[in-house]
Parts: C-alpha cells; sequence; structure tokens
C-alpha cells in the first residue's frame, strides 16, 4: 500500500524547485490526509515542521535542501516511497519553556535542540539557578547560559563548548556562555527529569531573552525548563544515517 505523503518546503528557491519536481512524481496530499510528512529545506524548516504538526502525531522525513542538514536526509528524487518504507524512527521530547517577563506576563514555547537564556544588553547577565527547587548556584555571570537535549547537543550548545550527549541517554546539557563568575564554569550534566529555574537577578539593569528553537521573549526575570515527555516528535533517517550516528560521527570530525 503506497503512502500518502504531504511535501512541504520552506521558501528557498531550491526547496520550492525540489518541491514541485517531487510533487510531479509522486503526487500530493494534504497533511491533515498524509501518512508522512517530506520536509524539504534546512534544519530550521525541519524544526518549524515539526513544531507546527506535532498534535497530529505524523512522522517527518526531511531531505536536505538548506544550509545545514543536521536532522536532515540526503536529497534525490527517485526511490522515495522505498526510502520512506525502509527509514528508521527516532522519537524526541521537547523542551518545555515557561518565561515569566518584567511585566508579569508568562510565555511557554518547546525546544527541540535547546532553551537558551541570553543578554540583550551591554552589561553581562546575572543568573541564580535552581534545579529541582534545590539551589546550585547563587550567581552565574555571563553572556547566557542554555539546556540542550540529545539532539540539539551539536548545535549552539557545541558552539558554546558543552557536551555532545548521546541519543538515548537521557540526560540533558547546561551549558554556560562565556562565563566570567564563576570563571570558567564548565557547567553540568542533568538528568532528563531534571526541572531547571533560572532566576535572573537586576533583570532591569541587566535584561536578559529568553529562546527555544527561535521562538524569543525579552526582558525575563525567570525561566522554568523540563522535558515535555507528553509530546512526541517523530523524525524518519534513512538505515544508518540516524541520530545516534550522526552524533558520534560529529565527535571524529
Amino acid at each position: 500500500m503506497s503512502q500518502r505523503i504531504a511535501f512541504l518546503a520552506s521558501e528557498a528557491p531550491v526547496a520550492q524547485t525540489a518541491r514541485a519536481a517531487l510533487v510531479g512524481r509522486y503526487g500530493n496530499h494534504d497533511v491533515d490526509g498524509a501518512d508522512v510528512i517530506v520536509a524539504l529545506g534546512g534544519d530550521g524548516f525541519m524544526l518549524q515542521t515539526l513544531h507546527g504538526f506535532q498534535n497530529l502525531n505524523l512522522p517527518v522525513y526531511g531531505m536536505n535542501r538548506g544550509t545545514v542538514g543536521f536532522l536532515m536526509n540526503t536529497y534525490a528524487e527517485s526511490d522515495l516511497p522505498e526510502r520512506l518504507t525502509a527509514a528508521e524512527e527516532e522519537v524526541l521530547n521537547p523542551l518545555a519553556m515557561q518565561a515569566t517577563c518584567l511585566d508579569g506576563s508568562s510565555h511557554h514555547a518547546l525546544a527541540i535542540n535547546e532553551v537558551s537564556l541570553l543578554r540583550a544588553g551591554p552589561q553581562a547577565a546575572k543568573l541564580r539557578i535552581t534545579i529541582d527547587g534545590r539551589l546550585r548556584l547563587e550567581e552565574l555571570v555571563c553572556d547566557g547560559a542554555l539546556v540542550s537535549t540529545p539532539a540539539g547537543s551539536t548545535a549552539y550548545n557545541y558552539s558554546a563548548h558543552g557536551p555532545i550527549l548521546p541519543i538515548g541517554s537521557d540526560v540533558l546539557a547546561l551549558t554556560a556562555i562565556a562565563p566570567f563568575r564563576p570563571r570558567r564554569w564548565r557547567g553540568a550534566l542533568l538528568p532528563k527529569t531534571a526541572h531547571v529555574r533560572f532566576d535572573v537577578l537586576e533583570a532591569a539593569k541587566r535584561p536578559v531573552m529568553a529562546d527555544a528553537d527561535s521562538r524569543s521573549v525579552q526582558n525575563v526575570t525567570a525561566v522554568e525548563i523540563f522535558s515535555d515527555i507528553k509530546v512526541r516528535h517523530r523524525i524518519l533517517f534513512d538505515p544508518g544515517h540516524g541520530l545516534e550516528e550522526r552524533l558520534i560521527r560529529e565527535q571524529f570530525v
């Protein structure tokens, strides 16, 4: 039985051209009536697709038509039905972010890669870190800090000198961005079940923004982060090219 495919593409011309070619070859279904989504673009578009259609519980097979393709498979027009049938599925639970702002407003977002706090002014941020209700770091002076999933550990987390985490390790990375005090603080590895809270000290004087997979909230005073196991993102990869292999390969480049 043939799979009903919904082809989605980023706005990039190369992605739109690829979509037209694939639709012409295999047809297209609305997402509501599809068995699988094929996303054409880069990692940013894959994240957008996963977030946008998470309530449908459809697997998403990405093909790289962007600049970064860590979450994508190699692009090819031929043999797509066979590739979809043979594909291996990874299930990811995102991070939930609950941010409170200076004006008292509250904002919720999900992040597949990481939730980050970043200074939004000329002065360094001052953050207090509490894990599972227990104060762990009274004051971190830094450009920011982030909590990363294993899937996101090779992205911003790795650029900030955080560790690469194996898929399935049930671990989160807490990584400081340009820490000033404690000097060169190395961050921490936390269980997936951890509930992380950042309190922004001197929030009016030292403004901080929070970001969940490129969805930003300004002037935060507190940010709580935890794994949302109720949300399941299903990503398909060609055999032998799943996230576990990619994470290992990244460490030997």
